[in-house]
């Protein structure tokens, strides 16, 4: 079978399928959420400035940092449950070791699970309700000294 594409009046003929590989590869580069964020988590030791990728909908959070092999020390993924509620997480499919951040509807965190095992499927709990997760390279949490009670600061979170 031939394929044809044309741009501007010109025909390109067999090059559709190179055009939509590309596509599709440069889809799967591209982080869940597209373009990046900051948010703020305030330490006793000061702020620790984090660039986050959204993870909002259904599919963004079930596919999260999957068959990723790097993750720049100041990025992070921030999953939103847009309600509070108890999360279970799962390593599966994912390489790096990271930092669970479990954090409350008004933006403390609650609980921390720290150097997750990569491509474990071992539940993780954020044992009480939340509403979103912070995921970080491991060692984050050790080496800012971030811990349960410290605040997040980001548009979803509101102050109690």
């Amino acid at each position: 079978m031939s394929h044809a594409f044309a741009l501007a009046g010109r025909s390109f003929r067999g090059l559709a399928p190179v055009l939509a590989l590309a596509a599709l590869l440069l889809a799967n580069l591209l982080p869940a959420g597209a373009a990046a964020e900051k948010l703020n988590i305030l330490t006793k030791a000061g702020p620790v400035a984090v660039n986050i990728e959204l993870a909002v909908t259904p599919a963004e959070r079930a596919k999260g940092l999957m068959y990723r092999t790097e993750l720049a020390p100041d990025a992070g993924m921030l999953f939103d449950f847009g309600v509070e509620q108890p999360i279970y997480m799962w390593m599966k499919n994912t390489y790096i070791p990271l930092d669970m951040l479990f954090i409350r509807s008004d933006g403390r965190i609650a609980s921390i699970a720290t150097d997750t095992v990569p491509l474990s499927t071992e539940t993780i709990s954020s044992g009480p309700p939340v509403r979103a997760v912070l995921e970080l390279p491991a060692g984050t949490v050790r080496a800012k000294g971030i811990a349960v009670g410290d605040r997040v600061e980001y548009r979803l979170f509101r102050d109690r």
